[in-house]
């Protein structure tokens, strides 16, 4: 997909990036817009993020045997080993979720997902993690539901974000679901 295309394709988001960031004005919250090339992987984002101050994250769209999504909200350089997230969680055999589910819960396509894509869960199926680490760096970038832009703000005013649209942020220790080294 090119970058042009994600644009193009944005007009069918149910919720815009435009209408994203006006709900984080509406709550007062600060943040920094930064507009770049699309990006679908962490490789390709590291090819930007050098002129954006902050934490870069990425994000884990995954679902459970029993069919309960999360939303992993990490910062780039903290690899995870998906068994060993589990328990972390409160999740029993967990995989990634797929691209036609990620739309039908959080309203994105894949490449795009973010912590704020949880204002397309209207009806709270979604349970977000927020790795510790993260949440104690002074600011966190994300994806504002496209990702040919990128929002920075600091961790309190997303969890004021997160708390807005109903949802409850789960701030959890993921040092425990390191890989182990070979």
């Amino acid at each position: 997909m090119t970058q042009a295309q994600t644009i193009s394709e944005s007009g069918d988001l149910p919720t815009s990036p435009e209408e994203l960031m006006a709900h984080l004005d509406a709550l007062g919250i600060t943040y920094e817009l930064h507009h770049h090339k699309a990006v679908f992987t962490v490789a390709e984002a590291e090819t930007v993020e050098h002129d954006i101050p902050g934490t870069h994250c990425r994000n884990l769209f995954l679902r459970d045997k029993k069919k309960n999504n999360f939303l992993v909200v990490l910062q780039n350089a903290t690899e995870v080993d998906i068994k060993k997230l589990q328990p972390l969680i409160g999740a029993d055999k967990i995989s990634f979720g797929s691209a036609e589910r990620l739309w039908e819960y959080l309203g994105v396509r894949p490449g795009s997902v973010c912590p704020y894509s949880i204002i397309n869960d209207k009806a709270g199926e979604v349970k977000i993690i927020l790795d510790k680490s993260m949440m104690e760096t002074a600011r966190v970038n994300y994806h504002p539901l496209l990702n040919t832009m990128t929002i920075g703000t600091t961790p309190a005013d997303l969890l004021r974000f997160i708390e807005s649209t109903g949802h409850t942020p789960h701030i959890v220790d993921l040092s425990a679901a390191t890989p182990d080294k070979e």
